[in-house]
């Protein structure tokens, strides 16, 4: 049986009206400024910068986004037994909630759902920060030291987790064919992962608007709307087996 290892990024969930981040109408794109509020040392150090990261939080689509037809099908390649690891760039929980197994998706950069204190480690829900926000006006703090709090999102600067990176670079170089979607393949390890499943024998499939510095890498590419395109080659594969 054919062992599959799927990369996704910020493309996977346009459909669900959550811009991507460098595409022609990404988010960057229109401002680059925003960029700041991600870059760690700011946030930490600029209380400004840390009240307009919430003050974006309360606005970010993410909180009424449903999945689409490609974060479904992904679920339906799992419970057909050929997907090996579901690992996303994305923080928008999407795959949970289209039904993926959790324990079968690997965040690479995190998720805006959770907090935690860079003081003293405590972890909450954003949710619950935002209403304290939205009701004092006060900056969140932790509700266990007073320390800073964020979202578990990995940040400019931060390191990202080793142990999911690991794991991901495991199943890349472990895959008979290697699927990244929606990913414009140029923030790294994420990007590197192409690299290590091709350099490993794996078969290289590209899903993406745009082109990617990957693209040499991939037997087949695919630049349709990603929530058509996907699905149908999923079928295609649980088909081959």
């Amino acid at each position: 049986m054919t062992s599959i290892c799927v990369l996704t990024g910020a493309g996977i969930s346009t459909a669900s009206g959550i811009p991507d981040f460098r595409g022609p109408d990404g988010v960057w794109t229109r401002d680059p400024g925003l960029e700041e509020v991600l870059d760690y040392q700011r946030f930490v150090s600029d209380p400004a910068v840390r009240r307009r990261s919430w003050e974006l939080h309360q606005q970010d689509p993410m909180w009424t986004a449903d999945p689409n037809a490609a974060h479904r099908s992904l679920v339906d390649l799992e419970r057909s037994g050929l997907l090996s690891l579901l690992v996303t760039q994305n923080i928008d929980r999407l795959h949970h909630f289209a039904g993926s197994t959790p324990d079968r998706v690997v965040e690479l950069h995190g998720n805006v759902f959770d907090t935690v204190c860079i003081a003293c480690g405590a972890r909450g829900a954003t949710g619950q920060a935002l209403a304290r926000f939205a009701e004092s006006e006060e900056i969140p703090a932790c509700l266990e030291c007073g320390g800073i709090l964020k979202t578990d999102v990995v940040m400019f600067g931060e390191e990202l987790d080793a142990a999911r990176t690991e794991r991901a670079e495991r199943a890349a170089r472990a895959a008979d064919l290697f699927v990244a979607i929606g990913t414009s393949l140029s923030v790294w390890p994420a990007a590197g992962l192409v690299e290590v499943a091709a350099g490993a024998g794996a078969s290289v499939v590209i899903v993406n608007a745009q082109p990617t510095p990957a693209d040499g890498l991939a037997s087949r590419i695919e630049r349709g709307p990603i929530e058509q395109v996907l699905p149908e080659l999923v079928r295609e594969w649980i088909a081959a087996g």
